[in-house]
C-alpha cells in the first residue's frame, strides 16, 4: 500500500506501533520524579516541598537545554527518509555538542541553587534542602541532555522498543536506590532527600550508559562516536537555528510550571505539597500526548523529506484524534478517583494529611480542566516541528504561557485571593490560548505553505 493510499486505520496502527514504546519511555522517565516524589512523601512533607521547587528548577533548564536534542529528532527523520546517512550523523554528533555545552553552562545555577530559591520567595528550610538535593542531582543534566539527544536519534531511526527498555531499566534502577539510600534500607545509611538526589544521579548514568552501547553495537555504520572531537560548523549551525526555538518554547512552558510551583510556594508548605502531587498526576498522563507529539514530529519530518503532504496530513488528523480520547479519558479518571490518586504519595499517618487532599482534589479537577488544551499544544508543536517550524510557534507558545498564563495565575491566585486554585487557573488559561494558536499555525499557516510553496513559503525546504 503506498503512503497515499493508508486508511486512518492504517494511520492509527502505525502511529501505535511507533507511539506506544515512545510512550512507554516517557512513562518510565517521569516515574523517576514520581518515585522520587512518592518516598519523599512517605519520608516528610518538608523534603516533599522542597523537592518539588527543586526539580522546578532543573526541569526548567533540562527542558531548555533540550531543544538542541528535539531538533535532533525531525532532522535525523528527515534524512533518513532521503537516504543520508552522512548528514544524519553530522546532525545527530552536533546536536550531542550543543546538549553537552548547554549542560556545563547549567551547571553552575544548579550546584549554588540555595541564592536562586531564595530570591524566588521559598522559606529558608525549603531552600536550604532543595539546594541539598541539587548539589548531587544538579550533576545529571550533563548524562540527561546527552541522553536525550541520542533518545531523539534512535526513535527518528524508529528504534522505539529500545528506548522504552532502557528507561524502564532505569526507573527500577532508580525506585531501588531511592528505597536504600533515603530510608537506609539494605544497610545503607539514611540520607533523605541528599539519597534521592545521588539515586537521580545513579539512573541518569545508567541510561547514558545503555543509549550509547546500543547506539555502538546496533548501529555501527553511522560511526556516531568516530572523530568525536572534530567540529562540523556548518552542521552546528543547522542544528542550533532549529533547536534554540525549540528550547525557548520549552522554557516558555515548564518555566510557566516552574513559577506556578514557586507561587505555591508562596502560599506555604502545604499547598506546594499538594501542587507537587497534582502536578506529578498531571505528568503522568501529559506523558501519552507527549509521546504521541513525537510520532507527529517523526512521521512529519519523514513526510516532509519525501515531499508526501496528503500522507502528513492524514497522519496528524490521526494522531490529535487519539489524543482528544486520551484526554477524555484522564479527565473522567481525575473527577472520579482523586482522593486514592492523591492518597499515593503520603503516608496515611501523615498529620496534614486532611489539608493536602482538601488542596489536592480541587488542583486535581483542575487539572482535569487542562487536559484537553495541553494534548492539543503539544500535538500541534509536534506537528511544526516535524516540517521545521519552530520560530513563530516560540512566539505563540511565549505569548500564550507568560503575557496570558503567567498573569492569570498571579491575578487570580493573589490579587483575587482564589489561592492555588486561581494559580492553577491561570495554567489552564495559557494552555488554551498555546493550543488553540499552535494548531492555527499548523493548519491555516504551515499546510498552506506546503501545499502552495510557489506562494511564498514560510517554512524551509527539506
Amino acid at each position: 500500500m503506498s503512503t497515499q493510499q493508508m486508511s486512518y486505520l492504517a494511520h492509527a496502527r502505525a502511529v501505535l506501533v511507533l507511539g506506544l514504546p515512545l510512550i512507554g519511555g516517557h512513562l518510565g522517565q517521569v516515574a523517576i520524579g514520581v518515585t522520587d516524589t512518592v518516598m519523599l512523601g512517605w519520608y516528610g512533607v518538608e523534603e516533599l516541598a522542597a523537592l518539588g521547587v527543586a526539580g522546578s528548577l532543573f526541569f526548567v533548564l533540562f527542558l531548555m537545554g533540550s531543544g538542541f536534542a528535539w531538533a535532533v529528532m525531525p532532522m535525523v527523520a528527515s534524512f533518513h527518509a532521503e537516504g543520508d546517512e552522512t548528514n544524519l550523523r553530522r546532525a545527530t554528533r552536533m546536536g550531542l555538542w550543543l546538549s553537552l555545552g548547554f549542560a556545563v553552562l547549567a551547571l553552575p545555577v544548579l550546584l549554588m541553587s540555595e541564592r536562586v530559591l531564595l530570591a524566588l520567595g521559598q522559606t529558608e528550610q525549603v531552600a536550604a534542602l532543595g539546594s541539598e538535593y541539587l548539589a548531587i542531582a544538579g550533576w545529571g543534566i550533563v548524562p540527561a541532555l546527552l541522553v536525550m539527544t541520542i533518545k531523539s536519534y534512535l526513535a527518528a531511526l524508529e528504534r522505539t522498543q529500545i528506548v522504552l527498555w532502557i528507561t524502564l531499566v532505569a526507573a527500577v534502577a532508580n525506585a531501588l536506590a531511592n528505597y536504600a539510600f533515603i530510608f537506609g534500607n539494605w544497610g545503607a545509611p539514611t540520607w533523605g532527600i541528599a539519597g534521592a538526589a545521588i539515586a537521580s544521579l545513579l539512573t541518569q548514568f545508567v541510561m547514558l550508559a545503555g543509549v550509547v552501547a546500543y547506539a555502538l553495537i546496533a548501529l555501527p555504520e553511522h560511526q556516531l562516536f568516530k572523530r568525536f572531537w572534530r567540529p562540523d560548523w556548518e552542521m552546528l549551525g543547522r542544528v542550533f537555528r532549529l533547536g534554540w526555538p525549540i528550547g525557548l518554547t520549552n522554557l516558555s512552558e515548564v518555566g510557566l510550571f516552574a513559577a506556578s510551583a514557586f507561587m505555591m510556594g508562596w502560599l506555604g508548605t502545604i499547598p506546594l505539597a499538594a501542587h507537587n502531587i497534582a502536578l506529578q498526576l498531571a505528568s503522568i498522563t501529559f506523558m501519552v500526548h507527549l509521546g504521541l507529539s513525537n510520532v507527529a514530529t517523526i512521521r512529519a519530518g519523514n513526510a516532509y523529506g519525501r515531499g508526501d503532504l496528503d500522507h502528513m496530513l492524514r497522519g496528524a488528523r490521526t494522531v490529535i484524534v487519539m489524543s482528544l480520547a486520551m484526554a477524555l479519558a484522564t479527565i473522567l479518571l481525575f473527577i472520579a478517583l482523586p482522593e486514592p490518586l492523591i492518597s499515593l504519595f503520603m503516608e496515611r499517618d501523615e498529620p496534614a494529611r486532611d489539608q493536602i487532599l482538601e488542596i489536592g482534589i480541587v488542583l486535581l479537577a483542575l487539572a482535569a480542566l487542562f487536559q484537553l488544551v495541553d494534548g492539543a499544544q503539544v500535538i500541534a508543536l509536534g506537528l511544526l516541528r516535524g516540517v521545521q517550524d519552530t520560530t513563530v510557534p516560540m512566539v505563540l507558545a511565549a505569548v500564550s504561557y507568560w503575557l496570558v498564563g503567567m498573569p492569570a495565575s498571579y491575578v487570580l491566585g493573589f490579587v483575587l485571593g482564589w489561592g492555588g486554585p486561581g494559580v492553577w487557573l491561570g495554567l489552564v488559561l495559557g494552555l488554551a490560548c498555546a493550543g488553540v494558536a499552535l494548531m492555527w499555525r499548523f493548519w491555516a499557516v504551515s499546510v498552506p505553505a506546503l501545499r502552495h510553496p510557489s506562494d511564498g513559503a514560510v517554512l524551509p525546504t527539506p
